[in-house]
């Protein structure tokens, strides 16, 4: 009888399993972009995760992305530091409208963070979004453009 309990749970667990990151994955939610494909995105808030953002990540999956949510709209300078990827760096207003666009923005190859440059940051923003670089032309983002979530 035991023996059958525990077929039944590996089972069970089996069937819950997939190939998405649970931890990643707590604090998600869904973005729409003006083609209508959706990207999930990891959603970032406090000031430490912000600042470590997509660093040290060596691939990003085509349908997702990571969204950082300000407590208002101010001007927001993004940089690359340690980040491995090419990334398109998406700046909103409060109202979701997109304001600047840091396209296929290279890795920062040094190892000083100072040497790193920003980017963005030139309009007051309150969300910027990051996805894999060249995906916000490929799924007509551009400025003026709304992006739902």
């Amino acid at each position: 009888m035991r023996v059958l309990f525990i077929a039944a749970l590996c089972l069970a667990l089996a069937a819950c399993s997939s190939s998405s990151d649970p931890v990643r994955d707590f604090n998600a939610r869904e973005v729409t972009l003006p083609d209508g494909a959706v990207i999930t995105v990891e959603v970032m808030t406090h000031p430490t995760d912000m600042s470590r953002g997509m660093m040290f990540r060596d691939s990003l999956a085509p349908n997702r992305g990571m969204l950082f949510i300000h407590g208002s709209a101010n001007r927001y300078p993004y940089w690359m530091y340690q980040v491995k990827i090419p990334l398109d760096m998406i700046w909103m207003d409060p109202n979701r409208r997109v304001v600047e666009i840091s396209a296929n923005t290279p890795p920062c190859e040094s190892k000083s963070a100072t040497a790193c440059p920003n980017y963005g940051g030139h309009e007051p923003a309150q969300y910027v979004l990051e996805i894999n670089g060249g995906h916000a032309a490929k799924h007509g983002v551009q400025v003026g453009s709304y992006l739902s979530f």
